[in-house]
C-alpha cells in the first residue's frame, strides 16, 4: 500500500469519527449543523482515482447516514459534490488544475477559499434540500444552508491548519 492510499483511508475514520462523536451533537436552534466530515472529497488529492473517490464519497455520505438516521441525504449529496468537484477545481484554479500543481492542504489563497467554499456551498444546498425537501420551508433552507455553511468552513479551516503538515 502506497503512502496517499493509508492517508486517505486514515482521513475517511479519523473525519467520520469526529463528525459522529463531536459535531453530530451541534444542533443550535436547528440552524447550526457543521459537517466537516467533507473534508475527505475536498482533500482528496486533484490526480486520485475518480472513481474510487466516488465510491468512497457514496459510502462516507452512507455510513453519515446510519449515524444520523436521514435516508440517503448524505450519500446524495456527497456523490455529487464528488462528481462536480473537477469542474470546482476548474473554475477555482484554471490552469493550476490542468497541470495538476494544486494542493488544497497549503496556505489559504483566494483560489483555495473559493474552491472550499463552493464545494461546502454545493453540499450543504443539496443535503438541506434534500433533508427538507418542500418549497414551503424556502427560507428554512436558506438559513440553515448559510448558517452551517458559515460553520462548516470555519470549522473545516481549523482543521486543515491542525492537520497540515510543517515545513522544514
Amino acid at each position: 500500500m502506497n503512502s496517499a492510499l493509508l492517508l486517505n483511508i486514515a482521513r475517511f475514520i479519523l473525519l467520520l469519527a469526529a463528525q459522529v462523536t463531536i459535531f453530530n451533537k451541534f444542533d443550535f436552534l436547528g440552524y447550526i449543523n457543521p459537517f466537516p466530515y467533507v473534508l475527505f472529497i475536498i482533500l482528496y488529492p486533484v490526480n486520485g482515482n475518480k472513481s474510487a473517490l466516488l465510491l468512497a464519497s457514496f459510502f462516507l455520505g452512507l455510513i453519515m447516514d446510519l449515524f444520523m438516521d436521514s435516508g440517503g441525504v448524505h450519500a446524495a449529496s456527497c456523490l455529487v459534490l464528488a462528481y462536480v468537484r473537477p469542474s470546482l477545481f476548474k473554475f477555482s484554479f484554471g490552469l493550476s488544475y490542468e497541470y495538476q500543481t494544486v494542493r488544497i492542504n497549503d496556505v489559504l489563497t483566494p483560489e483555495r477559499f473559493s474552491f472550499i467554499f463552493l464545494s461546502v456551498v454545493i453540499h450543504h444546498v443539496i443535503l438541506f434540500v434534500l433533508e427538507i425537501f418542500t418549497l414551503e420551508f424556502f427560507w428554512s433552507i436558506i438559513l440553515k444552508t448559510l448558517v452551517s455553511t458559515l460553520f462548516t468552513i470555519i470549522i473545516s479551516i481549523l482543521i486543515i491548519y491542525l492537520i497540515k503538515p510543517k515545513k522544514r
